[in-house]
This record gives structure tokens, sequence and C-alpha cells, in this order.
């Protein structure tokens, strides 16, 4: 019996290191299974809109379809092109006076909430343009500094600070976002919740770097969609009872790693279209459209994962 101790012993250490290979594998399957569940963010379609265009465009009898412009082509600051064609433009001097913006929102009044972009060079005002989140009144059409962050210090090496912002209309308040702090090593933005009544901060998450910003409703929820400053990411955070779930999920990333996601639009059902652009932490030097890609979207219910197109 002695003699086939070593024989059973051998055998018994290959089945359990059969059993620990198939656990890992069992395991590793699993662990995927679960990142490809997490990433599915669940059924949606167009969403319906509570934004309305400003008041003093009737008082002005301007006709639709009216595009607002902030693409520092032809004006300073922001610009209206209406008419069939779009053939007309609308702005004010006044429009102006914060100089550069790099993205906006609207509420369901009408009000146009803007946020500042550094824009070819510094001037002795950037900075502190860069701190503010702008208000277009919906009856006066005047814009005015709405909010003011002490705690965005953009700098020479990064002069961004508050750069993107998206409208809640189920609880009436702002998602907005800063970078101020963060450089090529260490990824230092926040995004706040802003209640647009009291101005309070109602939550900040920091640590992630957000170029772009969009809110979605599913069958699973309510996310905010993030298209990351960092890389080519777009990132999906949960949110329940009006408060960000820390741990954003990786729904996907572009090809090239040197464009990252500027604007979030949902087309159709279960599709979106992703406006990407080159950029780095340095001022933006051109706005051309040339540099400017665009993606359609879409879950791909059978290989159960986005996919580009």
């Amino acid at each position: 019996m002695r003699k086939y101790f070593p024989i059973i012993i051998s055998f018994i250490l290959i089945i359990i290191a059969g059993y620990v290979v198939i656990s890992k594998k069992h395991e590793k399957s699993s662990s995927d299974m679960q990142k490809e569940q997490v990433a599915y963010i669940g059924t949606f379609g167009v969403q319906r809109k509570c934004a309305r265009f400003p008041q003093f465009i009737k008082r002005l009898k301007i006709p639709q379809p009216v595009m607002i412009d902030l693409s520092q082509k032809r004006y300073t600051g922001i610009s209206l092109y209406y008419g069939q064609k779009l053939e007309k433009t609308l702005h004010l001097k006044q429009w102006e006076q914060y100089e550069h913006f790099s993205t906006y929102t609207l509420d369901e009044q009408g009000n146009i909430y803007l946020v500042p972009m550094p824009f070819i060079s510094i001037h002795p005002t950037t900075f502190n343009l860069q701190k503010n989140i702008y208000k277009l009144d919906t009856q006066t059409g005047k814009i005015s500094i709405f909010m003011h962050f002490d705690d965005v210090k953009p700098t020479a090496s990064n002069p961004y600070g508050i750069n993107a912002i998206v409208y809640d209309c189920q609880d009436k308040t702002l998602w907005v976002a800063a970078i101020d702090e963060s450089d090529y090593q260490s990824q230092k933005g926040i995004i706040y919740h802003i209640n647009l009544k009291t101005k309070e901060i109602l939550q900040r998450i920091e640590g992630v770097d957000v170029l772009s910003m969009a809110l979605i409703k599913s069958s699973k929820g309510k996310f905010l969609l993030v298209g990351s400053a960092r890389d080519s990411g777009l990132y999906a955070y949960a949110i329940e009872h009006n408060r960000i779930q820390k741990g954003a999920v990786k729904l996907l990333e572009l090809s090239n790693s040197n464009e990252h996601i500027r604007k979030i639009k949902i087309t159709s059902n279960n599709k979106l279209e992703l406006q990407s652009i080159p950029f780095s932490y340095t001022l933006i030097t051109q706005t051309a459209k040339k540099d400017r890609m665009y993606y359609q979207v879409i879950w791909d219910k059978t290989k159960k994962k986005w996919k580009i197109k």
C-alpha cells in the first residue's frame, strides 16, 4: 500500500489543481459578465426636454428655427442664428462682456446658463472669468454672473475652470464640472450638483475630469453620462434620490486616444451621437469643424456591448 501512496497523493494534487483552474475560469467569466451587465444602463429613448428658448426672442419677433452659436467664429460670446436657412444673426454687444463660452444649458423658463472657455490667449481677466457660471436672462436678454466659485483656481499651466453644465428638469438643479486643478499626471476635477434657487452645492464628486455631460432616463434608472477630459471614454454615474452614486462605469472608449467626447446627444432608441475633439489642458486655439468627429453609438443586445459606428 505504501508504494502506491505517492501516486495517490499526486492524483489528489492533480484533482485540486484542476478544480482551482476551473474555479478561476468561472470567477473570471462571472467577473466579465458582471462588468458587461454593469455597463448596460437599460433601454432608453429620445428624452422629452423641458428646455425652452428665451422669451425675448418672441418679443423681438424672431422666427424659428433658432440656433444658439458659441463657435466664436464671427462674434465673441454668444450669437443666435435664425430664419429658414439660419442666414440671419442676432448678436448684442453686451454678450461679449464675459468673452468666450464653452457650452450651455436651458431651463423651462428659457434662461440660458453658460460656462466659460479660455480661448487662443490669456488676458489679465481670463482666470477670473473661468470661475463663474453665467446666465442669459430669458426676459431681458442680458448676461450676468449667476454663480462664482472661490475654490476654482485656473493657472497658466491649466487655464480651464468651470467647463461643463447640464440642467436637470426633474429636480430643477444644475450639474456642473470644473477641471482647474488637474494636469497630465493627476485627475482633480470636480462635479458639482447645485440647487438652482438657493445656489447651494448639494453634492461634490471629486477626482473626475469631465469635458461633457448629459442626463438620461432609462429602464434601469437615471444616469449622468460624462465624456472624460482625461481619456476618450464615455462614463455613466447612477443617480438615486437626486444624488450621484460614487463609482462611474465605463460604457465605451473611442479608438483614437487623442479624441475626447465634447457633446453627447440621444438621437433615437438606445442610440447616442457623440461629438469629439482633440483636447489637452492647454488653450483651445481653434474650433474648426474639421477638428470635430462624430460617432453613432448603439447598444448591441446580441454581443452585450456598445457598438461604435
